[in-house]
């Protein structure tokens, strides 16, 4: 896997390690972590992570 460049979210409170980083890999390739895990990668689309977005801005997905 090619070395990758993280951004927080803009969310993120400063140093407390809860916040979720996202990279580019490729146009069509996104990678998640949670800054507590940060070996733990989910790989995602931009459309897939758009209606993963959608989805919790709306409520249709809960704990």
């Amino acid at each position: 896997m090619p070395q990758l460049t993280w951004q927080k979210s803009s969310f993120s409170s400063g140093g407390e390690g809860n916040c979720i980083e996202l990279a580019e890999s490729a146009p069509s390739h996104l990678h998640l972590r949670e800054s507590d895990h940060p070996h733990e990668l989910a790989a995602i689309t931009p459309d897939a992570l758009a209606e993963l977005l959608r989805a919790l801005k709306s409520g249709a997905l809960t704990r």
